[in-house]
């Protein structure tokens, strides 16, 4: 029987074919409200309540509230998605870092670009990190509830004075304390080190590497990524602050690739993992050789940008193989790959190799990133502006193709809200994305 309409719950986007919400009835548009009373605020609670083999679910449709009982059948998905995973509000940042890339981001740009999530919600569905500076006692009873595991921490430093100092938040509770209680709920944590010179480095890395080191298995692994100042932070900071955001020398990168591997090669020993994960970074700001892929582990920092370029080098290797079999020439093709800075002497020498194997004319061009400004210099954070400007006017052969990470989720539009026809049209070629030479080497194959 209908009942009164609820503006809570979760709108359906989509519901696949010969599932469980099809055999029901559900549809686009229909809100999920509550599962057995469980009232929903996301879609991890509605995976949750509604595993059951029977459960009552209570939706909104037409303006008007409905229940209906659900049995599952042997194997049956749910097979809903949502508009959107939060129903209720993303849990926001409460902390105040010097070194937030959010602060520098400058103004005019899409307003979700603004958000500075804090949610464990968006740390176990979407791999967000998060500082658990905000968690409520009902956080931890779901925790224990739901045992939303893994998790993604930013640490930055288990010095709790330092770390408070940090995050610009006097009241920051101590994260080891924190880590250790989820480790007692059986729950996983990858964490993260933003290194900043001068501030959580040397000896403080050493203690925050040693404190989490001992927390090892709740501790998976921990990865230490440099400081990434955009022109707009750089030029606000203070004199302090100022050098903290100092940029990923030579000299530096080293000095932090030799403290890393004495205890890369302890954690190994005790282990069987390295459990700390430079980003790549600081290996190519250095010249160094890149940890073999076995060092990586299973890549488990892979979306923080840690073994990206191992993982694009092996990628080539696996394909390098497979091609060196055939005796296939892709004639007349000549392509334009555009990348961050970064990476560009990589995929220089990889271009030239997928050239001399496959006849392939493949030229690298590394964008400067005007937005953010030069000290940005990954590929994923270039936008369509910048791409624009920096191939406008050039010979760019039949197609150009770009870093698939600089796009949103949906692959939609760059950070600048350009949008890959944009990109196209103003260089009067056709645009392609990928992340990996196989990728690439399938989309011109499939034409």
């Amino acid at each position: 029987m209908p009942l009164a309409a609820s503006k809570a719950g979760g709108t359906v986007r989509e519901v696949a074919a010969g599932s469980l919400a099809a055999r029901i009835g559900l549809r686009p548009g229909d809100r999920l409200l509550a599962v057995d009373a469980h009232a929903l605020r996301d879609a991890i609670d509605f995976a949750f309540y509604a595993a059951e083999e029977r459960f009552r679910l209570s939706f909104e449709r037409d303006g008007r509230r409905h229940e209906i009982e659900a049995q599952r059948r042997s194997g049956e998905g749910l097979g809903v998605e949502f508009e959107n995973s939060i129903f209720d509000r993303v849990r926001t940042c409460n902390n105040d870092c010097f070194f937030c890339f959010l602060k520098g981001l400058p103004a005019d740009l899409r307003p979700s670009l603004y958000l500075k999530d804090d949610d464990i919600r968006l740390s176990f569905a979407d791999g967000n990190f998060v500082t658990l500076s905000n968690l409520t006692a009902a956080d931890w009873r779901r925790l224990e509830e739901q045992h939303l595991s893994p998790l993604n921490v930013s640490v930055h430093a288990t010095d709790p004075d330092l770390r408070r100092r940090m995050l610009g938040n006097a009241r920051a509770p101590g994260v080891v304390g924190q880590l250790r209680r989820l480790g007692a709920l059986g729950i996983r944590v990858n964490t993260q080190v933003v290194l900043c010179p001068g501030l959580n480095d040397g000896d403080q890395l050493a203690r925050t590497v040693r404190d989490l080191g001992e927390l090892y298995p709740t501790v998976q692994s921990i990865g230490v990524v440099p400081v990434a100042a955009s022109r707009h932070a750089w030029s606000r900071a203070d004199d302090e602050a100022w050098r903290w955001l100092a940029p990923c020398s030579p000299q530096y990168a080293r000095q932090v690739i030799a403290q890393a591997q004495p205890w890369q090669r302890e954690f190994r020993q005790h282990f069987g993992v390295g459990l700390v994960y430079l980003a790549d970074e600081f290996y190519l700001a250095a010249s160094a050789r890149l940890p073999a892929a076995t060092r990586y582990d299973d890549y488990p920092q892979y979306e923080n940008g840690i073994g990206m370029t191992r993982a694009l080098i092996e990628d080539w290797r696996r394909l390098r193989r497979r091609l060196a079999g055939q005796k296939r020439r892709w004639e007349s093709k000549r392509l334009t790959l555009a990348c961050g800075t970064l990476v560009a002497p990589v995929l220089t020498q990889l271009a030239a190799e997928v050239s001399a194997l496959t006849g392939i004319d493949a030229q690298v061009v590394p964008v400067e990133n005007a937005f953010f400004g030069p000290r940005v210099t990954v590929s994923g954070l270039l936008t369509g502006r910048d791409i624009i400007e920096t191939l406008r006017g050039r010979d760019l052969g039949d197609l150009v193709v770009l870093p698939r990470h600089a796009l949103d989720h949906a692959g939609a539009r760059f950070l600048d809200d350009a949008t890959p026809d944009d990109v196209s049209a103003a260089l009067s070629t056709p645009v392609v994305f990928a992340s990996m030479p196989s990728e690439l080497l399938r989309l011109l194959s499939s034409g």
